[in-house]
């Protein structure tokens, strides 16, 4: 006999806490679409498989960036560097042009945006959307890897950005 689990008492703001206290490393998302750039800051990311070598990330199902990335043949993964908080900052803004100065990028070997000075650039082709409750797993297959700046990452934890710092 299946035993049925009872229906979760947890509420949004509860749940947000107890996220908060998981430090997650911090992304950006380019791509271009008709020469128009599009990019979204990602805490979500996350290595899916070796082989063949897959990358997720989660977006809001409500995003106004979102339309514009999924219309893309490919995209890039920003690894931001511990002193990018800015960037992860301005790319998370609402209603700014994130392109603009003082963000430095350039166009990528298959064209979507390259930010300068982060840790990492991923180049992605889409291999898989699927709805999960109010957002979408976005799964890309990296078809190129380049690390710019191997140092420390930038970290998002208790709704801030941060630096890591390794044990001696």
């Amino acid at each position: 006999m299946t035993e049925t689990l009872p229906r979760p008492t947890l509420n949004a703001e509860g749940f947000k806490r107890a996220l908060a206290v998981h430090a997650a490393g911090v992304v950006v998302i380019t791509a271009q679409t008709d020469g128009v750039p599009a990019g979204l800051t990602a805490t979500s990311f996350s290595s899916v498989s070796l082989d063949p070598p897959l990358v997720s990330f989660y977006v809001d199902q409500s995003s106004t960036t979102w339309p514009s990335l999924r219309e893309a043949d490919h995209f890039a993964v920003n690894v931001l560097a511990s002193d990018q908080a800015d960037i992860a900052a301005r790319f998370a803004r609402r209603g700014v042009d994130r392109f603009a100065d003082p963000t430095r990028w350039r166009p990528g070997p298959l064209g979507a945006p390259l930010l300068d000075d982060v840790a990492a650039h991923l180049i992605c082709l889409p291999y898989e959307t699927v709805g999960v409750g109010d957002h979408l797993l976005v799964v890309g297959l990296v078809a190129e890897a380049e690390v710019r700046a191997p140092g420390r990452p930038l970290l998002y934890h208790q709704g801030r950005f941060g630096r890591f710092i390794a044990h001696p």
